[in-house]
């Protein structure tokens, strides 16, 4: 059951992602310059948190595979989010944001591959009795 709401989050977030590119103009004040990198890192550091624990059921994985199976994961949606984007009217595709989105999903897949996954509480919790 655990495996089946880790893929709908991941399948959720990625719909999430697709929506908010997809407005014209999502209409955030800009409080400082490259606010919008610093938005892209963010959600691709979110999106590789989700990405990464849907690859704990194959246990065969080191955790090295599993980051580069995530920043690979991460960095094609970013690529396929800023092709859709070139079509949003109000929108355009932009390289620094790919980076950002990949960027992003290399520190998260870097943290969790260098710290226990359970110390950033996405391992699946079991109950001991």
């Amino acid at each position: 059951m655990i495996k089946v709401l880790d893929f709908l989050a991941l399948i959720f977030y990625c719909g999430l992602l697709y929506w908010l590119s997809d407005k014209p103009s999502l209409g955030l004040p800009m409080w400082f310059p490259y606010q919008d990198k610093v938005q892209h890192f963010s959600a691709y550091f979110i999106l590789a948190l989700i990405a990464w624990r849907n690859t704990l059921c194959w246990r065969h994985l080191s955790r090295g595979r599993r980051a580069i199976m995530v920043i690979l994961f991460c960095s094609l949606y970013g690529i396929s989010d800023e092709w859709h984007q070139s079509f949003v009217v109000g929108r355009s595709s932009d390289v620094l944001d790919w980076l950002a989105d990949t960027s992003g999903a290399v520190l998260a897949s870097f943290l969790l591959m260098r710290f226990s996954a359970q110390w950033l509480l996405l391992k699946p919790f079991v109950w001991q009795r």
